[in-house]
């Protein structure tokens, strides 16, 4: 499932509100990397995919970007395990 998500440089993070929660995906930029240090989705909202799609969605942004990905969030980093059309980025 495709969700709109919306990234705020100034705030550091990619987020959908659904249903009237909020879920995200953080991250610290410094230079050309991005580290990805959290995604949250509220448990009503698990199962559906959403931290996926968040991910997919951070890790475009870096690919369009030219930037390298570090993966402090353990969920990003099970992400990356799982796409390995995505290990390029990894820094």
């Amino acid at each position: 499932m495709e969700y709109s998500i919306i990234h705020v440089p100034e705030e550091h993070r990619f987020f959908v509100e659904l249903e009237g929660m909020t879920c995200f995906l953080t991250y610290l930029q410094k230079d050309n990397v991005l580290n990805f240090t959290h995604t949250w989705v509220p448990k009503p909202l698990e199962g559906r995919g959403i931290a996926a799609s968040l991910v997919h969605e951070g890790l475009e942004y870096a690919r369009l970007n030219s930037l390298k990905v570090i993966a402090t969030c353990p969920y990003v980093g099970a992400y990356l395990k799982r796409h390995p059309e995505y290990q390029d980025l990894v820094y």
